[in-house]
Formats: structure tokens, C-alpha cells, sequence
């Protein structure tokens, strides 16, 4: 990693040219709103960016991220001044879903944490970074119409920003889940059409993910495995069965979208066992190498939370373009992933 790293540094030195704000870059830095327990960190390190600042009101997950990157988020990003954060390159955040979520209120606005983005626009406003990538819930692109989604693009426009937005599944870049999230770009660089991806990554297969020898405490009762079995026949194994807000039960070689707030039994291996932590969090592209620190509870409610990593890596790439930093997206890979080394022999395309 340090290799990488180091082979980063010199790219920038030799092609990086000064920015908007006329000074030189050696390392873009960014800051992590929202952080929950850090996709958007791990993404920004694959890419050999720098992070200067994150916020998340939640204990717990400050916690978990103190302890995988050694600093310790800011509280409640209401009351943080905008000038008491660190000057930087990139913002990331994945502002509070829960308003505009299926499984949700759908309150949107009406919902106080349905106007959290307005704490970004507000950093934004006295920061002004040179790039944004936020990341919410596919029902972000209807609520109330369509107009959350309008007038954030158009506060940002507003400020001077160039903007874009997409809707990406997890599914498309390598992880066997299928999470659709809305992601929202800006730059200060003005682009005509963002370099949004436009290949699938080969899937990694589940039994890459599972893990081989679970907790028996993860497995699910006798009266539960025969309820769902009763239900539904699977046609794959392995497999995770699904079962929906109507109680109807369908399976995949994926999973559905990890929920933080979901039944304790909405997603099941082969109809007989839940998720386990790391299973969960392999799901969300987070590598083997990040130490769970909670009970099981708050980890399945950290990961549900999270983006996952390899989506919005992507969304960062097609930024570090736009800024003129093509050469350094393209060749600065990531410097690692959550799937075990074997899994490499074993991808299959979606």
C-alpha cells in the first residue's frame, strides 16, 4: 500500500496543475460528512486521498471509525461552524436516507432529518471544494416529486457548481447486492456530460462472501427454517432468501439491499441463517482488515447504514476526471478490497 501511495504522490507532482483556488495539490484532501463508519473513507484512501475531517452523530459508529482510522469524527454536524472545518478538496456525504427510504417514513422534508442536506449546502457555501459526492436512497429522485432532489442541484448550481446525478446499483460493481443508490457529483471544473462508468464489474460470487464455519448463534429456529422452506423452493445455493414487507419470499445468488432498520429475519442465507457481521460488511465492500468493535445489533445497523465502497469509489474517479486529475483516477487503482484473494479465481460477469 505504501508503494501505491508513493507512486501516487509522484503522479500528482508531475501532472497536477494548480487549482481554481490557484495553489498547488500534493494530496487532495476531502472530509467525510455523515461518516457512519467510513465507505466513503475506505474509498478515498483506495484512491490515495486523504481525509482531514468526518462527522456522525452516532456514538457508536464514531467510535468504530476512531478505531479503523485513528480520528475521531465531530458530533452533530448541526451545531459544527463551517469555518472550524479543515480546508479541503472533496466533500463526501451519505446524508440521512431514512426520510426517503421504501422501508421508512417517506416524510422527506418533513422529517428534520430530511433537511440535513441543507448543512452541506451551508459548508459548501463557505468552503466551496473543488468537488461533492453525496450518496442517498434510490426514493431521493421522487420525494415530494422530485423537488428535494431540485433544489439541491439547484443550491448547487446556484454556488457555481457543475452537476450531475445517477442512479448506481451495487450489483454493477462487483458486489453481490443489490443496492440502488442516487449519487450526486459537482465540480467547480465545468463538465459538459460526467464521466459516469458505463461496464459492469464482474460480480463477485456469494459463497466468496459467506463465511465457511458461522456462529451457530446466527442460525435461525427450527419453526422459522421449516416456515420458510414451506414457503419457497430456491433454485441456487448458496443463496439469500428475501422476504418482503408483504411476506412474500424470493431468493438470488445477491442479496437485497442491506436495511438498518429491517426485520431481524429479512434476509436470510439459504432460508436458515442471518448475516453474519462480516458477511455484512463484505457486502458493503468494506475489507477484511476493518475491525468490528460492536455487539451484532449496531454492526447490522452500521452496515445497512454504509455505502458501499466500490460504487462510490467510482463516483470519485469520475470527480479526480473532471478535475483534470484523469491520469491519476486512471492509473491509481484500489489498494485493496474486502474480497478474500480467492475470490478472484472465482468471479462471474452479472
Amino acid at each position: 500500500m505504501t508503494t501505491l501511495y508513493g507512486q501516487f504522490d509522484a503522479m500528482i507532482d508531475a501532472v497536477l496543475s494548480p487549482s481554481p483556488r490557484g495553489r498547488e495539490v500534493s494530496r487532495l484532501k476531502c472530509i467525510d460528512l455523515f461518516c457512519g463508519i467510513g465507505g466513503f473513507h475506505v474509498a478515498a484512501k483506495n484512491m490515495g486521498l486523504d481525509v482531514v475531517f468526518a462527522s456522525d452523530i452516532d456514538e457508536a459508529a464514531r467510535a468504530a471509525y476512531r478505531y479503523n482510522y485513528g480520528m475521531t469524527p465531530a458530533g452533530d454536524i448541526v451545531s459544527i461552524q463551517a469555518e472550524d472545518i479543515p480546508d479541503h478538496d472533496i466533500l463526501f456525504a451519505g446524508f440521512p436516507c431514512q426520510p426517503f427510504s421504501i422501508i421508512g417514513s417517506k416524510r422527506g422534508t418533513d422529517d428534520p432529518r430530511g433537511t440535513l442536506f441543507l448543512e452541506i449546502l451551508r459548508i459548501v457555501r463557505v468552503k466551496k471544494p473543488l468537488g461533492i459526492v453525496m450518496e442517498n436512497v434510490k426514493q431521493l429522485a421522487t420525494a415530494q416529486h422530485g423537488a428535494v432532489l431540485r433544489q439541491i442541484l439547484g443550491d448547487l448550481q446556484g454556488m457555481g457548481y457543475s452537476v450531475d446525478w445517477r442512479i448506481l446499483n451495487a450489483l454493477d460493481f462487483g458486489l453481490p447486492q443489490k443496492r440502488e443508490r442516487v449519487i450526486i457529483v459537482a465540480t467547480l471544473q465545468t463538465f459538459g456530460k460526467f464521466p459516469w462508468p458505463t461496464e459492469k464489474a464482474q460480480m463477485i460470487q456469494l459463497a466468496d462472501i459467506l463465511e465457511k464455519n458461522p456462529d451457530p448463534k446466527h442460525f435461525v429456529s427450527e419453526r422459522i427454517r421449516a416456515k420458510r422452506h414451506a414457503a419457497h423452493k430456491a433454485q441456487i445455493s448458496p443463496s439469500i432468501w428475501h422476504e418482503n414487507k408483504a411476506g412474500h419470499i424470493s431468493s438470488y445468488p445477491w442479496s437485497c439491499a442491506l436495511r438498518a432498520g429491517a426485520s431481524y429475519n429479512y434476509l436470510l442465507v439459504n432460508g436458515e441463517r442471518r448475516l453474519t457481521p462480516r458477511e455484512m460488511l463484505r457486502l458493503q465492500g468494506f475489507p477484511d482488515s476493518f475491525k468490528i468493535t460492536c455487539n451484532d445489533s449496531q454492526t447490522r445497523k452500521q452496515a445497512g447504514n454504509a455505502v458501499p465502497v466500490p460504487l462510490v469509489e467510482a463516483a470519485i474517479k469520475g470527480v479526480l476526471n473532471v478535475l483534470g486529475r484523469s491520469k491519476i483516477a486512471r492509473e491509481c487503482q484500489p489498494a485493496h478490497r474486502a474480497i478474500p484473494a480467492r475470490a478472484i479465481a472465482r468471479q462471474t460477469s452479472i
